[in-house]
């Protein structure tokens, strides 16, 4: 892997520190991968509706590069293709949000709408009103999956220049929130990659092409398109794009546009400018009108050829808001430099109140048991990476990894309990594990350790606590077994282990039976369809491979095995 960086864990807040350090009107959060207005107004009564979007890193200039008077309040920035944790955009919500509430604006991926949804959720029991916004504008998904299941890619800043004018006139929440949700409706993306990408973390690019192979229909992530298909010249590209946005959208003769020509991150401005040149030539032709067009890279897939076509659907109000001046460097930039990087505190949570008690006996053992699965997930990062690579975006080994350090992280005082303990791992591990992994793990053992209150549990306690811990990671996700996900391997483990002990089996044999379980859960999710997240993209592309999420389920389980004793 050649790139200029320093490391892979690296990456995203060295990066964000010279964006900043470039941009006068920009702040980071100390501490956060959180990219703020440097103008926002201290007294909270003073500001108006904050616009806030963010998710992985590798899009750039997307998306701290549209923080500016006029679109962005803020930008959360998650690992490489990662998206951000619920505290990184909470932060972000308390940051810039007052009275006049917040607007979350998030692109259609599972990762994005856990995280920030759970994120508004927590502002708005904090009494911050907030409103999402979702973007799902990419049509190449048409014949795949339900229009609500589409990915956000490019035409994501389009919304964010709605949604930011909106905000500045003085709007309400309400008001803003129902312009943006109005820019999404009438937004068509669809994308052509010449190439794959590398992610950091992985070292190597996700695909493989022959000379004469493209993918048509990709997403943002690095990821193989709808489908491969013969290079051909950049006019025919064009055109099959441009047939699909219009026939999706509906768009005819008269009917009034803006476009966007987006470069995915290794395409030059020549390449860009010819597609662009088609593209309205195409349009022209068969009477649109074109009132607005932007051609340049606005939301990238780290340094992958290949572009987008963008099409918005504009009136004279919608216009009026595109037209809004606005201060973001990107957008289209003035090239000032900062005298100085800036930074700002980040403003602190709401106090927890910690409960007193003596340590249940067994405590010590219990947190030897933790540390080794902290150690099997270290290890098992590089086999975690290959796996999640072949069908996601290679982010899950070093997310894990991330969460097992939190882990050992963990003060004394986290270990009384068993029930104190998990809620302890939760709250690390939801501020630690990126992308969909830190949600589901963290909403498990918050649910496990209210199952098993304050009372010294027994091993059906504890089979209890497994199965309502599986229940809420289906809940969470909207997942069934059989869609190639972890509960592939959770919930036929943790069924066994309950049937197990139900039938008198001792508890070190119930638990070999429940890891038993997990690993055929595992093998059997390489002969699965998967039905949600990003590999449901690829349809049965990635049969013959397991899922990365059940595959770490085994993980974990295992050295378990060695502390479950009678």
């Amino acid at each position: 892997m050649k790139k200029l960086v320093n490391g892979p864990r690296a990456v995203v807040g060295e990066m964000l520190e010279g964006l900043v350090s470039l941009a006068p009107g920009q702040a980071l959060l100390e501490g956060e991968s959180v990219v703020v207005r440097a103008d926002t107004p201290m007294e909270v009564h003073q500001r108006e509706v904050a616009v806030i979007s963010g998710g992985g890193s590798g899009h750039e200039p997307a998306h701290a590069g549209y923080v500016g008077a006029g679109m962005l309040h803020a930008a959360v920035a998650g690992d490489v293709f990662t998206s951000p944790s619920p505290d990184a955009v909470l932060a972000a919500i308390r940051a810039v949000s007052g009275p006049a509430g917040a607007l979350l604006i998030v692109k259609n991926y599972t990762g994005d709408r856990l995280n920030f949804g759970l994120a508004a959720e927590l502002a708005r029991a904090e009494g911050i009103p907030t409103e999402i916004v979702v973007v799902a504008d990419d049509v190449s998904l048409r014949d795949t999956v339900e229009p609500s299941r589409r990915r956000g890619i490019a035409g994501t800043i389009l919304v964010h220049k709605v949604a930011g004018a909106a905000a500045a006139s003085g709007a309400s929440l309400a008001e803003v929130a129902r312009e943006a949700a109005a820019t999404a409706a009438g937004l068509g993306t669809m994308g052509v990659g010449l190439g794959p990408c590398t992610v950091p973390a992985a070292g190597r690019p996700g695909f493989a092409l022959g000379v004469g192979e493209i993918e048509l229909g990709l997403g943002i992530h690095g990821e193989q398109g709808v489908r491969r298909v013969p290079l051909q010249p950049a006019d025919a590209l064009v055109d099959t794009l441009l047939e699909t946005i219009l026939e999706d959208l509906r768009i005819g003769a008269g009917e009034r546009v803006a476009l966007l020509v987006n470069g995915l991150g290794g395409t030059p401005p020549m390449e860009l400018a010819i597609v662009a040149r088609r593209a309205l030539a195409v349009l022209r032709e068969r009477k649109v009108v074109v009132e607005r067009a932007w051609s340049g890279s606005f939301l990238t897939a780290l340094e992958m050829p290949g572009c987008s076509l963008s099409l918005l659907k504009v009136d004279d109000e919608r216009l009026r808001r595109l037209d809004v001046a606005t201060a973001a460097p990107a957008w289209p930039g003035s090239g000032r430099i900062a005298p100085a990087r800036q930074r700002r505190p980040v403003p602190p949570a709401p106090p927890v109140p910690v409960e007193a008690g003596a340590e249940q006996p067994g405590m010590a053992r219990f947190k030897q048991a933790v540390l080794s699965v902290a150690d099997a997930l270290e290890t098992a990062e590089s086999f975690l990476t290959e796996l999640d690579s072949a069908a996601g975006d290679g982010d899950l080994g070093i997310s894990l990894a991330r969460g097992a350090a939190a882990l050992r992280a963990l003060p004394e005082s986290s270990w009384a309990s068993p029930s104190r303990a998990l809620t302890a791992m939760g709250e690390a591990l939801r501020r630690s594990v990126g992308g969909s992994s830190g949600p589901f793990y963290a909403t498990a053992l918050l649910r496990a350790a209210r199952r098993l209150g304050d009372t010294t549990p027994d091993a059906k306690v504890w089979a209890g606590a497994f199965l309502a811990a599986v229940e809420a990671v289906a809940e969470l996700g909207g997942a069934r077994p059989g869609d190639r996900t972890m509960l592939d391997a959770l919930h036929p483990a943790a069924d066994a282990f309950a049937r197990a002990l139900e039938a008198g089996q001792s508890l070190a044999n119930a638990w070999e039976a429940c890891v038993l379980e997990a690993e055929r859960g595992a093998e059997a999710t390489a002969r699965m369809k998967p039905r949600l997240g990003r590999a449901s993209y690829l349809g049965e592309r990635v049969l013959g491979v397991p899922d990365a999420g059940a595959a770490a389920v085994v993980v974990w389980m295992k050295p378990l095995s060695r502390y479950v004793s009678q």
